[in-house]
């Protein structure tokens, strides 16, 4: 009975993989018509940045209407801006092709 009491319940991670997280926070800042996050971690194995959690690279490739006029340097400033601090701290690489519907 002790053993119930000392243990502490696991809060399990409310958006899950990185991955997923990444997705639901550029559907929400960039509200793309096209997105696609992928995992490109094991490609990098045993190089820099990888910290053996299977999500240390990444690359996205997304349109959005909101790009729309913007430069290539501001349509990633955008991304990285909706993910936070996933970039430089929670992930070592990424990659970004953005583009606006028609390009």
């Amino acid at each position: 009975m002790m053993d119930k009491i000392d243990r502490v319940p696991q809060t399990p991670p409310m958006t899950g993989t990185i991955a997923q997280e990444m997705e639901a926070l550029l559907r929400s800042a960039l509200d793309p018509v096209r997105l696609e996050v992928i995992n490109d971690s094991a490609r990098h194995h045993g190089h820099a940045g990888d910290d053996g959690s299977g999500e240390s690279h990444f690359t996205v490739l997304i349109e959005s209407a909101k790009f729309a006029g913007k430069s290539r340097v501001e349509r990633q400033r955008m991304v990285n801006a909706a993910l936070g601090d996933i970039p430089g701290q929670r992930v070592h690489a990424l990659a970004i092709r953005a583009s606006a519907p028609g390009e």
